[in-house]
């Protein structure tokens, strides 16, 4: 599996716009593309990024909103907050993320609406 660290690449303050666009025109690339934005709460990467077409990023908080936001939803962003996650949850969020598959079948039907 490849991926891109598309930043910040220091601790200072950043617009988490920015990564957020950033990171939804790198997914938009390919349907086997995914991605991981962390900022504060998780909220405003999930409102920025879902702003860009077929991009359905999804706020993760525990294993099983991770796990269903694959399962259900076809998610292909996971934001996560960093002031609300312990570290040891967030990376097994991202785990759980990136080895769930979309089930498809009567989840596709309500995905095209979106």
């Amino acid at each position: 599996m490849n991926y891109f660290d598309l930043g910040p690449s220091s601790d200072y303050r950043v617009d988490y716009p920015d990564y957020a666009h950033k990171v939804a025109r790198k997914v938009k690339i390919s349907k086997n593309n995914v991605g991981i934005l962390v900022c504060g709460s998780g909220m405003g990467m999930n409102i920025a990024a879902n702003k860009h077409k077929n991009i359905r990023a999804a706020q993760c908080f525990n294993l099983k909103s991770t796990k269903l936001s694959r399962l259900h939803n076809d998610a292909n962003i996971i934001t996560l907050g960093s002031r609300l996650l312990t570290k040891k949850n967030a990376l097994n969020c991202v785990s759980v993320f990136l080895n769930t598959k979309f089930e498809g079948g009567r989840h596709l039907k309500r995905i095209k609406k979106i």
